[in-house]
């Protein structure tokens, strides 16, 4: 009789135990889910989930829950895992370092700027002859220019120069202005209104005069005289020179002047030079041109001008052909010279230059502005011809 409710009362034993044992093996698959969730954790940010896993399991150890010393052992097993192969790979971790380490380092200093090109020098006398019509492959090299060809071997030589349109009066007009004012012949009463190399000249405090062979008088405004044409003397285009009579006398003069002043020591500080129809190659044969240089550029090379602070530039007004460069030059190649005690001895160059960039080199020698196209980028002065 006393067998069966001792039977009964052991029953719910076995049924807690039995539950208890169903608890322990939940908490023991949780605490080892938990643990495989941990282990690339652990991989990836190092030992701080250790720590956790470690304060999570003492934690519930201190609030009484049903661990035992094998769930601790496993867990904290799980937690801090022996260190393998595997887990210790440096690439891991050290690629994704690599940029913020070098990152610390200071970066090397940007290359140096390169050197700023030569400026023109600065001249005291600028001389300019314009000879006329002629390509660069029929002066230069030619038996006929011997003295041309000398001074190409003594000084400097462009070998890309360009004049800027056809016929002659729009290079004149370039040359002295930096522009053609849209004019595309040899008119003789389309007169400019525009600020002129000789103006640039005479507001620095300089000197300026423009020889004309064969011009009957000074100030001559007609149209032609003998070997003169006004076409190619571009000073009596410019409105604020012919309408002054007084200026104009004095600066625009026939080339008989030009011996005399030389010798007086009175040169001017600009001084240009139109040869007449026949010396100048228009109506004339090379070889013409070609004496009469010889005849001239030693009075100018001798003087005293010259020697101390001058140059001359010799170029001709335009070729027979289309040839150009530069974006707006299209009047022909043609042969310049550049001549001074500063040019570099028979030095050739191939840089594209034109009527616009001599100019500009002229501005540059007597330290005035730009005119104009002689202020454009792509027209460049001449100043690798100097020391």
């Amino acid at each position: 009789m006393t067998l069966r409710p001792i039977r009964k009362l052991a029953q719910p034993k076995r049924v807690n135990r039995v539950v208890k044992l169903l608890g322990l093996k939940v908490a023991i698959i949780v605490s080892g889910a938990g643990a495989v969730l941990a282990v690339p954790v652990v991989l990836v940010l190092g030992n701080t989930p250790a720590k956790s896993m470690v304060s999570t399991i003492t934690g519930r150890a201190a609030a009484g829950s049903n661990v035992d010393a094998a769930e601790w052992a496993h867990g904290l097993a799980l937690a801090n895992p022996t260190p393998t192969p595997a887990a210790s790979q440096p690439a891991a971790t050290a690629a994704p370092r690599s940029p913020s380490i070098a990152a610390t380092h200071a970066a090397p200093p940007p290359p140096p700027p390169p050197p700023a090109s030569p400026a023109v020098p600065a001249f005291s006398h600028v001389f300019v002859i314009v000879m006329e019509n002629h390509e660069y492959g029929s002066v230069i090299g030619s038996s006929a220019a011997p003295y041309i060809n000398s001074l190409a071997s003594s000084y400097g030589l462009a070998t890309n120069y360009y004049g800027v349109s056809h016929p002659s009066l729009p290079n004149y007009l370039a040359l002295t202005a930096g522009s053609t004012f849209g004019i595309a012949s040899d008119c003789t009463t389309c007169y400019v209104n525009a600020t002129n190399i000789a103006d640039q000249v005479e507001a620095s405090g300089r000197s300026w005069k423009a020889y004309m062979e064969d011009m009957p008088s000074p100030c001559f405004s007609g149209a032609s005289a003998g070997n003169y044409a006004m076409k190619h003397d571009p000073f009596m285009y410019y409105n604020d020179i012919r309408n002054n009579a007084a200026r104009c006398a004095a600066h625009v003069v026939p080339f008989s002047q030009f011996s005399g002043d030389m010798s007086s020591g009175q040169v001017p500080n600009f001084v240009w030079i139109t040869p007449n129809m026949c010396n100048d190659m228009h109506d004339c044969a090379v070889a013409t041109g070609d004496g009469w240089l010889r005849s001239v550029v030693p009075t100018i090379t001798g003087s005293a001008a010259f020697r101390n602070g001058g140059v001359l530039f010799i170029t001709f007004d335009e070729g027979s052909s289309n040839a150009g460069c530069c974006g707006d030059s299209w009047g022909g190649h043609v042969a310049t010279l550049v001549i001074s005690p500063r040019a570099i001895p028979g030095f050739r160059s191939g840089v594209a230059e034109n009527h616009y960039g001599l100019l500009r080199t002229v501005e540059d020698a007597l330290r005035l502005g730009h005119l104009n196209a002689s202020g454009w980028s792509s027209n460049v002065p001449m100043r690798e011809y100097f020391h």
